[in-house]
């Protein structure tokens, strides 16, 4: 598959072929699944203190003649504190069981338990492959919400990647007609939910995803743009290619960038 090569002005230079890894079969079960499996990684481990609720000296006594048990006082046989006692009559309050104030809790979280999701290397390559392939298909990356101008898919020059301030790659955009797609990701919405009390109160589209062939100013300079991502290609992951498991993420890709995936044989 070829596609044009345009300059920071828009203007054609040519045209390019697309490496081999463009040609995957669109698999959204794959990527869903690798999506996944990165979200599963990045989750912090959870749990309850495992002596919680057990820090009471209590004691329970099935014994038919304990002085101390609770045979015979017409009450339940669970864990018990004396608080207080009088001869043979005792003063208790329930403890460490979990029916109890200030019990254990039955089933409590563990912090032991594994969260991490695993794949396997060839799935997970298969499944960046086949968003790649999705992020060249028109139909999928307007199906996914974003503006686009009527020449997308193309390719840019390598010469972009030395734009070393927000404002020149902001231009640049706004020259390829990219305008309502940064209007679009510029967008910020307040979230519903808890998640407003936890450092995230705010919510904004997926925008442009800008893959680079090598460590260049456009990694730092492209940071500021509302949502806008830029990308070495050796650093690719399914998660930015298709953000939620949902594939065809407007991307693009640099000269550079697709020679580096094609020399190094990336995902492959």
């Amino acid at each position: 598959m070829k596609l044009a090569l345009f300059d920071a002005e828009k203007k054609k230079s040519g045209d390019k072929e697309l490496p081999v890894q463009f040609s995957e079969e669109y698999r959204p079960d794959l990527i869903r699944r690798a999506v996944h499996a990165l979200q599963s990684a990045a989750r912090q481990a959870y749990g309850a203190d495992p002596e919680a609720g057990k820090k009471h000296s209590s004691r329970v006594s099935k014994r038919r003649r304990d002085w101390r048990g609770s045979y015979g006082f017409g009450i339940s046989r669970v864990n018990r504190k004396i608080l207080s006692h009088r001869g043979t009559r005792f003063g208790w309050v329930g403890d460490f069981s979990p029916q109890t104030r200030g019990g254990r809790r039955a089933h409590p979280p563990k912090a032991i338990k594994v969260l991490e999701q695993k794949i396997n290397t060839k799935e997970n390559q298969k499944a960046i492959r086949s968003a790649m392939g999705a992020t060249v298909n028109k139909e999928l990356v307007s199906a996914r919400g974003h503006k686009l101008p009527s020449e997308y898919p193309f390719i840019l020059s390598s010469k972009v990647e030395s734009l070393d301030k927000t404002k020149d790659v902001t231009k640049l955009l706004l020259a390829l007609g990219f305008e309502k797609e940064l209007d679009r990701s510029a967008e910020k919405k307040v979230r519903a939910g808890r998640g407003k009390a936890r450092g995230r109160k705010y919510q904004r589209k997926k925008g442009i995803l800008i893959v680079v062939g090598k460590e260049c100013p456009l990694l730092k300079s492209g940071q500021n743009v509302p949502g806008v991502d830029v990308v070495q290609a050796s650093g690719l992951n399914v998660s930015l290619l298709a953000p939620g498991t949902l594939p065809g993420r407007v991307t693009l890709w640099t000269e550079n960038a697709l020679e580096v995936i094609n020399k190094e044989k990336l995902f492959i």
